[in-house]
């Protein structure tokens, strides 16, 4: 009714008859070396962005006059981007141009300024752990007949040699699970991060925050979405919770990146590395695109969910499957591996302040089957 879905089969049908690239089961569309012209090499691009995320950073930014939340929308489109990359063993060095559209009325310089000087405090942080981003600026534009508030947007590329490439060819029977926590704080974080990501956050920001922001911010809804489904929740946007963070703030989390994780991760266990799956649309579901035939995925241990997740679920009364389907649920990336090497990814993901355990199993099928056997119950896909 909101006019979102989480698992974008209109999309995937537009884009069926697509070339998939030199390795189809691969997370990213991989490309031959078209500027290099070197077999040895391919080249990788991917665009991606913060999504309505920026629609809530506008609301909290015009209530409380706070432009750091517009730091943390831009590390949102870097990171869908960059995350998903990572997948594909694409640890850089990558070019960075960003995309930004806006209603000027509304969005006035000093908060393009934070968006971009935000970038680059990102990647100057990043730079430090081995994660080398060059920003080759971008677009914006004034398109206030066709953006309401501000869309934030980013395309990343890189090129890289093909033996470093990693698909999810090699996933396996008697592989297992590492779930590593997108909640909590990160040694390369400045504050605690609720888990929230860059998907779902249409339904996070309507079932939690009060119906005033309705008539108060009426260009932050789409005036096609029935009225019966626009904010329906209990929360004020600087109600406290009971995490370190105010509600907005809890919503507005930026998007954790797993770069510092994944670039140690592949340079000690490649060879034992058989998928990376980047939980983004379609959350604990997304691997069953990637998958290859024959098996069965049992998901049984789970991080638990983190608090934001909760409270969606107590605002909407959404079921558990479903809430499984939209978001990650508190785990945004998980790697498929065998059971020694995943000891030794979870110790490398704790030394970065990152909670992870070994969530579940790969077992041979008839047919590929997801099993997430939660703390609210057990559900098939």
């Amino acid at each position: 009714m909101r006019g979102v879905s989480a698992q974008k089969e209109e999309v995937h049908a537009a884009v069926s008859k697509l070339d998939k690239g030199l390795y189809p089961k691969a997370f990213c569309k991989i490309y031959p070396d078209y500027w290099g012209g070197d077999e040895a090499y391919c080249n990788i691009m991917h665009a991606d962005g913060a999504g309505t995320k920026s629609v809530l950073a506008y609301m909290y930014w015009k209530e409380t006059g706070d432009l750091s939340v517009w730091k943390g929308i831009a590390i949102d489109s870097i990171v869908m981007n960059i995350d998903d990359m990572l997948c594909v063993g694409a640890v850089g060095p990558y070019t960075y141009s960003s995309t930004i559209g806006r209603n000027k009325h509304l969005i006035p310089g000093e908060v393009i300024a934070a968006i971009i000087n935000g970038s680059q405090e990102f990647f100057d942080v990043m730079r430090g752990y081995g994660i080398d981003v060059h920003f080759m600026g971008g677009e914006t534009a004034d398109v206030g007949d066709v953006v309401r508030t501000v869309i934030v947007d980013g395309t990343m590329g890189a090129r890289m040699p093909r033996k470093n490439i990693v698909t999810t060819d090699h996933i396996q029977p008697g592989d297992v699970i590492v779930s590593f926590a997108s909640y909590g704080q990160a040694v390369y974080e400045s504050s605690y991060n609720s888990g929230i990501g860059s998907n779902g956050l249409t339904s996070a920001r309507h079932e939690l925050l009060h119906h005033d922001y309705a008539t108060r911010y009426p260009e932050s809804i789409d005036p096609n979405v029935p009225r019966s489904v626009i904010y329906n929740g209990q929360y004020h946007l600087t109600d406290a919770t009971e995490t370190p963070l105010d509600a907005g703030k809890l919503i507005l989390s930026p998007t954790r990146t797993y770069a510092p994780l994944v670039l140690k991760m592949l340079q000690q266990h490649f060879d034992q590395i058989h998928g990376i799956i980047h939980c983004s649309g379609g959350g604990q579901t997304k691997c069953m695109h990637y998958m290859p035939q024959g098996l069965r995925v049992v998901k049984n241990s789970l991080l638990s969910a983190p608090p934001v997740f909760r409270m969606i679920q107590e605002a909407a009364g959404t079921d558990w499957k479903e809430m499984y389907q939209v978001f990650n649920m508190g785990q945004r990336l998980e790697v498929f591996t065998d059971k020694a090497t995943a000891e030794s990814l979870i110790a490398m993901s704790y030394q970065l302040g990152i909670d992870a355990q070994i969530s579940g199993y790969v077992e041979a099928a008839g047919q590929n089957e997801l099993i997430i056997e939660s703390e609210f119950g057990t559900y098939t896909y």
